[in-house]
């Protein structure tokens, strides 16, 4: 019961050991305890995730105020697999820091596990006001560590990131106060069981005030045309930094699963599926737009920042597609996106660092130091990314496929999904074509990447293989995920003990 807590504990136990003597002060002992704490935040997050196999789902009351009355924090399939990638992520990136990018800035291992501990709150709170809290927890360690080792010519991508973030945690709070004066509740189970007995006027302020929420996890996620901060923060983010960055667009789209399928699902009765109807096209269009901007990206890091925002607008349409198997095939890709995105912003260091001044810029440069082993890591994660058989984005992309189809909706879908694949594979081929190929006649002279860096590129890049070779459980699992958060009667009965047949 107390594995949900913990893997909100633990992370910030460890910020606040980590600001303290005397793992504050040496840089040997922050990094051992650093290493440490997330090591143990994995382990309490498998663990969970292996609690909730069996499709249980694990209510913690905080001072055993009982939903709707308390907080509560809520283990399922779902977050306890978001968690548990969240903290294996958390984990690869510190690893990845300890040989000197943690140390170009403040406070970077704090800063590191006090994300987690936002990323991870976002995904186990069972209220909405919560949601907000965690993602303010978030949303400030994001913005130091936006700042960490960036020199002040790049404060500009920093400043409009947050900007943004402040504006939309205004709409925020204006959208609760609505939807709480509405619905006198914000617990997320509550809500479900409230929204279907609105009438008159109620029906449209909450119609408001979900729509209100809608721009908000629109702008969190980065879909169109909210996406334009993205580019620019990830690609002058450090890389270790924007590795990690890679699981935070996915809070938003977590949001909008549990919001619009809970909430505003099947059981809303005249709100049913309200947000569809806007997701879809903004969905399909983020998709084209990110590809064009991976086909016109002059730099390798933000080549990979677009990709993130093709990523998010794939799964943005599975949210709108709204169906078991559209959910399923999303979240296979959750975790496909998620790691390759990450190994390739962290590759993406190593060989700017290989090159010179000339960086990760796409033209013809000096020759990488170790171009056998970056340039293998680099075709697996193009290939990856592309979707190519035998790899996982390959199972993703088909899944996706069969999803539109499943639900009438493959006419708008395939041509631009397939489009945008093409128009990537030509991105990246390009990319590699100048990063490995096209090369000045100066001899390599940059230094040999660190064991523990390609070690960690390594670990993220073996995962697109696993997800082929064990397909068969991760599907059978990600399917009865999505069959357990479509499952709206047996959430509600399981926060509050109330039938929602019952008070139809």
């Amino acid at each position: 019961m107390h594995l949900v807590t913990l893997t909100v504990l633990i992370p910030m136990l460890a910020a606040v050991v980590l600001l303290l003597p005397p793992s504050g002060k040496s840089v040997q002992a922050r990094r051992i305890t650093s290493v440490i704490f997330a090591c143990v935040t994995l382990i309490v997050s498998i663990a969970l995730l292996v609690k909730t196999l069996d499709g249980q789902t694990i209510v913690y009351a905080i001072g055993d105020w009982k939903a709707p009355f308390g907080i509560v924090l809520i283990g399922d399939r779902l977050s306890a697999l978001l968690v548990t990638l969240t903290s294996f992520l958390a984990l690869c990136c510190v690893t990845y820091s300890l040989t000197g990018d943690d140390e170009k800035g403040s406070f970077f291992h704090p800063l590191m596990h006090f994300l987690t501990l936002g990323v991870n709150g976002a995904f186990l709170t069972g209220d909405l006001f919560n949601l907000f809290v965690f993602f303010e927890v978030l949303l400030i360690a994001s913005y130091s560590l936006l700042m960490h080792g960036v020199d002040k010519q790049k404060t500009r991508a920093a400043l409009h990131y947050v900007i943004l973030n402040l504006v939309g945690s205004s709409v925020f709070l204006i959208a609760l106060g609505i939807l709480y004066g509405v619905l006198g509740t914000l617990n997320i189970a509550d809500m479900a069981l409230k929204v279907s007995q609105l009438s008159g006027d109620d029906v449209a302020l909450a119609k408001i005030g979900g729509l209100l929420l809608l721009i908000v996890f629109a702008l969190k996620a980065a879909i169109l045309p909210l996406h334009m901060w993205l580019p620019s923060t990830y690609s002058t983010a450090m890389p270790v930094v924007g590795a990690m960055f890679a699981i935070m667009t996915k809070v938003g789209v977590y949001a909008m699963f549990r919001v619009y399928t809970v909430i505003f699902g099947a059981y809303a009765g005249s709100l049913d599926n309200m947000a569809a109807q806007w997701l879809w096209p903004l969905a399909i269009i983020t998709i084209f737009v990110g590809a064009l901007g991976v086909l016109a990206s002059q730099d390798f890091r933000r080549l990979v920042a677009n990709l993130v925002v093709v990523s998010v607008g794939t799964l943005v349409a599975a949210v709108a597609m709204h169906s078991v198997m559209a959910t399923a095939a999303a979240l296979y890709y959750i975790i496909h996106s998620t790691v390759l995105v990450a190994a390739l912003f962290l590759l993406a260091e190593l060989i700017g660092l290989q090159r010179g001044k000339t960086a990760d810029r796409l033209v013809p440069a000096r020759a990488v130091t170790q171009p056998l082993l970056l340039g293998s890591c680099f075709i697996i994660a193009s290939l990856g990314v592309i979707g190519m058989p035998p790899l996982s984005g390959f199972i993703g992309k088909i899944w996706f496929l069969e999803a539109a189809l499943e639900v009438n909706l493959h006419l708008s879908f395939w041509p631009v999904y397939l489009l945008a694949s093409l128009m990537i594979m030509i991105a990246l081929s390009r990319a590699g074509s100048q990063l490995f190929w096209k090369q000045s006649n100066s001899e390599p002279s940059g230094e040999r990447a660190e064991p523990v860096q390609i070690a960690m590129v390594i670990v993220l890049l073996s995962c697109t293989p696993l997800m082929v070779v064990f397909a068969g459980p991760i599907s059978e699992f990600t399917l009865a995920t999505a069959t357990q958060l479509h499952d709206v009667q047996g959430h509600v009965n399981a926060v509050i003990g109330v039938s929602l047949e019952g008070q139809q």
